[in-house]
């Protein structure tokens, strides 16, 4: 990191692999691995972040976060910044760990976010129209009262612990990792964790809310996101450290449009029975655009309020899928010997019997 700091700047250290490390062997006793699930009209498999404790990755990142600072003999009470998803991570941690917690969420913010802190017992402030005001409001109070403030994703503790996620994943080999980028905490995290590994790293923003993407390009200027589906990547400045992180590890960064995400959001609900947040199915909206063998989305959370999930199912109607396609295997295949087609044993044999090589599957949307 550069000597000199614009007054904005938080003061952040370097954070490595073995920092990663160090956070798996605190928050495996926590937090059980998130399963996977192939969304096999997608032909992507899925992170289901959304059964997260909290239903968000970003507890992850808190608890690892409380755990290191109380390792080093931080005892303060701690506050943050946040749309609601790292709110509700540090409010279920600081449960967990009987550490005095204040979130600062911004008004708007979904009402079954701001209920899922309050049920942590955290204390609620609402401020501002937007994370970056919530931000500047939490950074006074923590100074003012001596707590420890913390980012919702440019803090070394809380990348390591988001790079977990990454860890959990590498015993399944995926070739690429698709990434919902808000601040880049996520982004950040498990591109640490998987690239030495030879897995390319793709991160995803919305058309309008891509302040990474652009700072990655150079362009540091503070953006005005527009409204969004997917509020919990909605920022105006990326992190300091998760920019630096992202700009060197990241492979690419693909842009969505809103009508792309909401139509995802509805088709992951109806076809795969998985609910996600609008960010949550970010991911999964920007896989279309990328290659590989063995595509990973994380679906970073489900804390979708009722109502907008209701009217999203209520207004929109998802594009029919392609149709399946089979495998070049099984193209040249030969087909079966004439006794299976003749012979009265195998006529009783039902279709669910047959080899389930010989079953179609479905690679393409």
């Amino acid at each position: 990191m550069p000597a000199s700091r614009t007054p904005q700047e938080p003061e952040v250290g370097d954070v490595s692999v073995a920092d990663v490390l160090a956070a798996q062997a605190r928050l495996r006793r926590f937090l059980p691995p998130t399963p996977l699930h192939y969304a096999e009209r997608f032909g992507v498999w899925l992170k289901l972040e959304n059964l997260q404790r909290t239903g968000s990755y970003k507890v992850r990142g808190a608890l690892n976060a409380l755990l290191a600072g109380r390792e080093r003999g931080d005892d303060r009470p701690v506050i943050c910044a946040s749309a609601g998803n790292h709110a509700q991570g540090v409010a279920w941690a600081a449960y967990r760990l009987n550490i005095p917690a204040i979130t600062v969420m911004p008004h708007g913010a979904p009402a079954t976010k701001i209920a899922g802190v309050a049920h942590w017992g955290a204390t609620v402030r609402q401020h501002g129209e937007s994370y970056d005001e919530a931000y500047a409001f939490a950074r006074a109070l923590a100074d003012q009262h001596g707590y420890r403030f913390l980012s919702a994703f440019d803090d070394p503790d809380v990348i390591a612990g988001q790079g977990t996620l990454g860890i959990e994943l590498a015993p399944h080999a995926p070739d690429v990792v698709i990434v919902p980028i808000g601040g880049g905490g996520l982004a950040s995290g498990v591109a640490l964790a998987l690239k030495s590994q030879g897995v390319r790293i793709v991160g995803a923003q919305v058309e309008g809310v891509d302040s990474m993407a652009r700072a990655i390009r150079g362009d540091v200027r503070e953006i005005a996101p527009v409204a969004t589906l997917a509020d919990g990547v909605r920022v105006k400045i990326p992190g300091f450290l998760t920019r630096k992180l992202c700009s060197a590890l990241l492979d690419d960064v693909v842009i969505v449009r809103e009508a792309e995400l909401r139509e995802t959001l509805v088709r992951l609900a109806l076809e795969e029975h998985v609910i996600a947040e609008g960010a949550g199915a970010l991911a999964l909206a920007a896989g279309r655009r990328v290659a590989g063998k063995r595509k990973c989305a994380v679906v970073s959370g489900g804390n979708i309020d009722a109502l907008v999930l209701a009217q999203l199912l209520a207004d929109i109607r998802p594009r029919p899928p392609r149709k399946p396609r089979r495998r070049a295997s099984e193209r040249t295949r030969p087909p079966l010997p004439t006794v299976l087609a003749t012979s009265p044993i195998s006529a009783s044999i039902p279709t669910s019997a047959i080899p389930s090589d010989l079953a179609v599957e479905e690679t393409s949307w």
